[in-house]
């Protein structure tokens, strides 16, 4: 394999809810994706499932790789950062376990 990336810096879409976002930034969140993803490279769509509560559905976020610096390998200590893109109608939150949960923020 070759060098680890040092940091990587992954997109989600601008309407991805408050709580998914909580989702993603945790630390055990970011260690599967360094377990998981072998490389990453700029412009690679990663589909990853977050977590939407007990009652919820299976909900994938696409997850872009804007920036890699350093190797191309994942590896444990690869930092791994957020930023935000445009909006998808992703939904997500409450709502994909009840029509009356709260919207996006």
């Amino acid at each position: 394999m070759s060098q680890y990336a040092t940091r990587v810096v992954l997109s989600y879409p601008a309407d991805l809810s408050s709580w998914s976002r909580d989702q993603v930034a945790t630390s055990h969140f970011r260690a599967w994706l360094r377990r998981t993803r072998e490389t990453a490279t700029v412009g690679d769509i990663w589909e990853e499932f977050v977590d939407v509560g007990c009652c919820g559905s299976t909900y994938d976020v696409p997850l872009k790789v804007e920036a890699v610096e350093g190797g191309a390998a994942m590896g444990p200590d690869t930092d791994i950062e957020y930023t935000v893109r445009e909006q998808c109608d992703i939904g997500g939150g409450w709502e994909v376990q009840s029509q009356a949960g709260p919207a996006t923020e």
